[in-house]
């Protein structure tokens, strides 16, 4: 009877490991299957997504950062608005009012000793103390780096330009003499002080709204992007490919 008795525990005993097992194993494999139905990490979709012109980083560290990028991205607003201001007011000067840059230098250096020059020999009068005019000293320091930095920006110009003369690479020669003609037919509209101003409002706006709005500007860059690069194979095919550069740059060599 003992025995007897003994048997049904052991079945249940048995019956209720196996159900264990089951329940661990759909566990398991769940737990598996959801690991390899995990969305991809923020990082990896960001990095799939077309940016313009190939960019990596945000718009602020394109504009090299710091308080111009702050500046021309409107992050902080009184400043911004006071440089637009001041370049709107200088081009409204020169360009509307015909005022002359020397005459405004001179105008300006005459008023402003004027007010020192009354106000430190009126100051015993007054009872107030003199004007601080603090010594100013440019430090060669600054003149030698930004001197270095513009050389050195006008000899990578220069090994470009000449690796377009020589004939190396059409696709630039090409790009630049596009370039420059735009350049030309532009300039033919504006003068030169309305042309700097215009550039200047663009980077007042133009990089603001785009960083408001990149996922809408991005998907429609990358379409555009790939109907030129159709449009060029085609161009390169039909055209460029039947130039004999080959035998130029042995005549040149």
């Amino acid at each position: 009877m003992a025995e007897e008795s003994e048997k049904p525990v052991a079945t249940e005993e048995s019956l209720m490991e196996k159900i264990a097992e089951k329940i661990h194993d759909h566990d398991s494999s769940s737990s598996s299957d959801s690991e390899h139905e995990k969305p991809e990490s923020p990082s990896a979709l960001k990095a799939k997504i077309y940016r313009l012109f190939g960019r990596e980083k945000p718009v602020h560290k394109v504009l090299g950062g710091g308080l111009p990028a702050d500046v021309f991205l409107w992050r902080d607003k009184k400043l911004s608005a006071a440089v637009l201001g001041v370049a709107t007011a200088i081009w409204v000067l020169f360009e509307l009012v015909e005022y002359h840059l020397l005459s405004l230098v001179c105008h300006i250096l005459i008023f402003s000793l004027a007010a020192m020059f009354l106000w430190s020999n009126a100051h015993a009068f007054m009872k107030k103390s003199p004007p601080k005019i603090p010594e100013i000293h440019v430090k060669e320091q600054h003149f030698l780096l930004i001197a270095s930095a513009l050389r050195n920006e006008l000899n990578q110009a220069f090994v470009i330009l000449r690796s377009i003369a020589l004939g190396r690479d059409l696709k630039k020669f090409l790009m630049v003499v596009a370039g420059l003609w735009i350049i030309s037919v532009v300039g033919n509209w504006f003068n030169f002080l309305t042309l700097v101003y215009i550039c200047f409002v663009v980077l007042h706006t133009v990089p603001m709204m785009y960083e408001k709005h990149e996922d809408k500007v991005d998907p429609v860059a990358e379409k555009t992007m790939k109907e030129l690069k159709k449009h060029y194979m085609v161009f390169d095919e039909k055209v460029l490919s039947k130039i004999p550069l080959a035998s130029l740059k042995a005549k040149l060599g």
